[in-house]
């Protein structure tokens, strides 16, 4: 069968092929162990393996393999059986070979085989029919949900048969991959191997290659790295994961660049949906994503269809290979590489479509386009209630002279002349042809008259303006005059912004970058502002309009520079992780006398977030901008490369990273711009400038050696290294963030350092778990990369529930659910429903019996309760809020802890002198409440009646308020509703009996021993309360309990009993998903 065409690493490890038929662009191979040569040992061998392997995954006997001659990757374009592979090699015989002998380069022979390939591949789908059985496919999702015990929400994607390599040893199963999860199961000859892991932890995901593994994909998750090699859909399983692994990324931890146009953003909408439509509509997302990204087109643009033509250029007479792309609004080409011409057509602008059907079933289309019409609009821009200036500023400040002839005028006026034949051979515009010799241009040097048009046109922002009119403008209204926290950023960095300029020395530079920054900081709240876009803005201004700059901002943060501007510049990382993949591949020298890239990292940073207009006098930085807007980071990259390598030799000889700054700094002050037209005073030459004794560089040599070196460096390559690196640099700022919490929470809990990681892991997932398949979850939305890095994690009561109850001991008793309720209320010390990782951890390290919460301490060993009480006393002292307000505790609290201590007593083996205990506690707090309520009764007696309204008040007396303070802790949402009491089952506390009374019931006081007590208080004469103490009402304090529990051995040993808290961990860990908990409830 023909096969999508897929490029083959290592096509002679361990020499599993042996050639049969060879061509100059085709190969025919045979698997060893199958024909002649099956009697060998590595026959043998091979056919060993392939027997072992799931049927489904064996490697089929024949291949045929795609080469050129010039180059030395290969192809491999169909397999199967004898038969059948050689009816494939004697259609390529007579269809493909006469064909490519017209071809010049071996690029262009691949890209026609491979387009070729594809078109019969999409033939035989149409005949034989392209989707799944789907029988099949539900008996795979049973498997799954069967294997991994996963609810019926989480949705399989697609599974592939593969080997799971541990150590040297394959495993032969199935790869599920899930909305969620990545999950792998084997069974054979008695080893089961059963791994799931959520995509939002996987760190590596990448294509590898080695002797042993010639094809593996490579996942590194929590440091640990996992091979999975595929036999066969190896690029279309890669692409599918790396696709998953990225949305959960972006959706979970870079919610500033969240698509909720995304195929799995709403998890509803997946389950209504054939599941087969996930992966096609996974294929269909990154197609947009990237036709989009080339192109430079705005967002709402979809690709619509794709065909593989020719396109005839006039200018060179000659009909060049590429692909054709329509979307909604664009017609687009690109040649094979992409960068020999491609062409963008606005299909508004289109005025005659002939089209011409040849003999050859050729298919010419020929469009006309209108002229672009050039605006030459002059002063304020009509209907706005904002000046807006019509004027890029560096007309205003320094008006083109067309008089002077200057050498460097008449130089400008030369580079002016060449864009002038530029634009009548290949157009001007939006359809104009961009060719080598387009950025030959681009490298010499824009124009300073064109460079304002030229950045829109190359950055796409032409588009995003002509397809939103007069949006700027509203944006204007809206936003100016209004207070936020980006103004004020603005306001502070406005004088910051190129103050060397006289364009932002005067008002009207510093109000129109004002107005720029805030209608992007409303447009985008996500982003809002962030440092270094004043600079690129002001930038921006020198060249282009107001309206034109502010569409510039839009394509460089929005579509140039993803994820660059925004709290904590992930796209920039991403780009300093490219950056030194880069270092390592073309510097080999560099990286052999520096072991730590890092330091590459932290010194470019500034490089790649203004785009070298920092570290660049102004002159020369433009021409580094010209670069960027025609072929992206690429550009970046390729100078950042150029000027390591052009310092190589002094930076071989730094000693350390002062040093190397210094040579870097050096540098920059010595880069000038020697056709540079700007007058001096407009020019940030620096100091050294005129010093003869500095060799200068010219920037426009710098760039052309960029191109020189570096150029073959591709778009395509760029991307794949941002993608990889992305999941890598997301997950060392999640670990950097860990690591800030643990060494915060570590100085107050007794946890090794191994389990406070292992619970900050849980806690971490347990908030990740509803964010799964909900819609909308509180979770996901309380989740803020710039909130402290405690309280970027937070669970509400639910989660909170769901693994309090599988982390405390005590787990068989009725009273769970309203254990861990109760404890929520204790942890949430500012009662905003949320607990974060520091009130959860000290929940579970501290023996915390406040409010008759109860939890095990640490485990590692026994603690002694003096030694307890003392560090409890010393807490108390630091504490703001004394332990001693709680409030008292009702008659249905009361029954409610005693209720609960039974059944966390119940099933141990002192269980029956823990009952006692517990009876005679309660009998005890009973006898000292009936004195306590004596005495008060006594005193109130003995008060002075002042007013009538002293009387008993029975029928009127007030119920103890709701709050979570005094909500009882085992009668809860799971044995009763909660519900305001009514006077027969809540009996009002003294204090609300008394409010100004300063007597109190019976306070036990505790001996050094560990015995009590009780210390009857005496009452003082104060005013009588408004209603009466009706016969039968108490309450207990907090006090009172606890010193009659610490009476009782048995209690006092059964709290003190160490816990194996490793132990526990881990089996929290292995059910903390699978299985879910019954308790845990999801919503949608």
């Amino acid at each position: 069968m023909w096969l999508r065409p897929e490029e083959v690493l290592l096509k002679n490890a361990l020499k599993l092929w042996v050639t049969e038929k060879s061509n100059d662009y085709f190969v025919l191979q045979r698997r060893r162990g199958y024909g002649e040569d099956s009697g060998g040992l590595t026959g043998l061998l091979v056919g060993t393996l392939d027997t072992v392997l799931d049927s489904t995954a064996k490697v089929a006997p024949f291949r045929i393999l795609h080469q050129t001659p010039d180059s030395q990757v290969y192809w491999s374009v169909a397999c199967g059986e004898r038969d059948e592979i050689s009816q494939h090699w004697d259609w390529l015989q007579q269809n493909i070979i006469r064909t490519l002998s017209v071809f010049d380069s071996g690029e262009d022979i691949t890209s026609f085989v491979q387009g070729k390939i594809r078109g019969l591949i999409a033939e035989e789908g149409k005949s034989a029919g392209d989707e799944e059985d789907p029988e099949r496919f539900r008996e795979a999702v049973l498997r799954f949900e069967r294997l991994f015990g996963l609810p019926q929400r989480e949705k399989l994607v697609t599974y592939f048969s593969c080997s799971y390599w541990r150590g040297r040893v394959p495993n032969q199963g199935w790869i599920y991959l899930s909305t969620n999860f990545l999950c792998f199961y084997s069974y054979m000859l008695g080893n089961e191997v059963k791994l799931m892991y959520p995509w939002d932890e996987v760190s590596r995901l990448e294509r590898t290659s080695s002797v042993l593994l010639a094809e593996s994909i490579r996942v590194c998750v929590r440091g640990e790295d996992h091979y999975f090699s595929m036999l066969l859909r190896l690029q279309q399983t890669y692409l599918i994961m790396q696709q998953l692994a990225e949305y959960a990324i972006v959706r979970f931890f870079d919610k500033e660049t969240f698509n909720a146009e995304h195929p799995l953003a709403n998890p509803l909408h997946i389950m209504q949906k054939c599941v087969s439509f996930i992966p096609l509509a996974l294929e269909i997302h990154a197609r947009n994503q990237s036709f989009r990204s080339f192109f430079r087109l705005p967002q709402e643009e979809n690709l619509c269809e794709v065909h593989e033509s020719f396109l005839w250029v006039p200018f060179s007479h000659v009909n060049t290979l590429g692909k054709i792309c329509v979307s909604e609004n664009y017609l687009c080409f690109a040649s094979q590489d992409g960068s020999q011409c491609h062409l963008i057509i606005p299909l508004w602008e289109v005025r005659i479509l002939l089209i011409f059907l040849q003999a050859t079933k050729n298919v010419m289309v020929k469009t006309s386009a209108l002229e672009k019409k050039q605006h030459d609009e002059e002063g304020v821009m009509v209907g706005q209630s904002q000046a807006v200036s019509t004027e890029a500023l560096m007309n205003v400040f320094h008006p083109h002279d067309a008089e002077n002839l200057d050498p460097k005028m008449l130089k400008e006026r030369m580079k002016e002349q060449s864009w002038q034949i530029h634009f009548a051979e290949y157009g001007r515009g939006s359809g104009m042809f961009c060719t080598k010799k387009t950025r030959d241009l681009i490298v010499r040097g824009v124009p300073e008259t064109l460079r304002g048009e030229l950045w829109m046109l190359f950055s796409g922002a032409v588009h995003d303006m002509t397809s939103h009119p007069g949006y700027y403008g509203r944006l204007l209204e809206e936003c100016m005059g209004s207070s936020s926290l980006a103004c004020d950023e603005i306001e502070r960095d406005l004088h910051r912004s190129l103050p060397e300029h006289p364009a932002f020395q005067s008002d009207t530079g510093i109000s129109a970058l004002r107005r720029v920054l805030t209608a992007y900081a409303h447009r985008n709240p996500k982003i809002g502002y962030c440092q270094a876009m004043n600079i690129l803005t002001s930038v921006l201004l020198l060249y282009a309009k107001e309206e034109e700059a502010f569409w510039l901002l839009v394509a460089v943060c929005e579509r140039m520079l993803p994820d660059y501007f925004n709290r904590r510049i992930i796209g920039a990382l991403v780009d300093q992780a490219v950056f030194e993949e880069l270092i390592r591949e073309h510097l080999t020298q560099l990286t052999e006398h520096m072991t730590d890239l890092s330091f590459f990292s932290s010194v470019s940073l500034s490089w790649f977030l203004t785009l070298f207009i920092s570290v660049l006098p102004i002159e020369s930085a433009v021409n580094v901008v010209d670069c960027f807007f025609y072929d992206g980071i690429k550009a970046i990259l390729q100078l950042g490369l150029a000027v390591l390598d052009y310092n190589m030799d002094n930076l071989l000889c730094c000693h350390d990273d002062a040093e190397a700054v210094t040579v870097l700094n050096r540098f920059f002050d010595s880069v000038t711009n020697k056709d540079s037209p700007l007058p001096a005073t407009v020019q940030q030459a620096s100091a050294t400038a005129n010093d003869k004794s500095i060799q200068k560089v010219d920037i426009s040599d710098l760039i052309k050696e960029s191109y020189e070196k570096y150029g073959n460096i591709r778009t395509e390559e760029v991307e794949n290294m941002r993608k990889r690196n992305k999941l890598y640099v997301i997950q060392t700022l999640e670990d950097t963030t860990k690591q800030n919490v643990l060494r915060v929470v570590a100085q107050d809990v007794k946890f090794s350092a191994a389990q406070l990681d292992e619970l900050y892991m849980l806690f971490k997932r347990q908030h990740f778990v509803s964010c799964y398949w909900s819609v909308c979850s509180p979770a996901l939305q309380n989740h803020d990369p710039s909130l402290p890095y405690l309280d970027q994690y937070q669970l509400d009561q639910s989660q909170f529930s769901s693994l309090f109850n599988l982390l405390q001991p005590w787990t068989t008793h009725t009273h769970v659910r309203s254990l861990a309720r109760s404890a929520f209320r204790l942890l949430d010390a500012n009662g905003d429903g949320l607990v974060n990782f520091k009130e959860f951890i000290c929940g579970l390290g501290k023996r915390t019996i406040e409010k008759s919460v109860v939890f095990c301490p640490s485990g590692r060993a026994k603690v002694d309760l003096q030694e307890y009480l003392k560090q409890w006393q010393e807490d108390l002292q630091r504490r703001e809020e004394n332990i001693k307000d709680l409030p008292r505790i009702n008659q249905v609290q009361f029954i409610g802890l005693t209720k609960t201590l039974y059944g966390v007593f119940h099933g141990t083996e002192e269980e029956e002198s823990l009952y006692r205990a517990v009876a005679r506690v309660t009998s005890l707090l009973l006898r000292m409440e009936e004195v306590g309520r004596k005495l008060q009764e006594s005193s109130l007696q003995k008060t002075p009646q002042t007013t009538p309204t002293s009387t008993p008040q029975p029928e009127t007396s007030p119920t103890l308020p709701t709050s979570p303070e005094n909500e009882t802790l085992a009668e809860g949402k799971g044995d009763q509703p909660e519900s305001p009491a009514s006077p027969q089952e809540t009996a009002p506390s003294h204090s609300d009996i008394t409010p100004t009374s300063t007597s109190r019931p019976s306070t036990p006081t505790s001996s050094p021993t560990g015995t009590s007590s009780p210390v009857l208080d005496t009452p003082t004469d104060t005013p009588s309360s408004p209603s009466a103490v009706r016969d039968g009402d108490w309450s207990f304090s907090f006090e009172q309990i606890l010193a009659s529990l610490l009476n009782e051995p048995s209690v006092v040993r059964f709290f003190e009993r160490a816990v194996d808290t490793d132990s526990l961990i881990q089996n929290t860990a292995l059910k903390a998903i699978n299985p879910l908990p019954s308790s845990f409830s999801f919503s949608v």
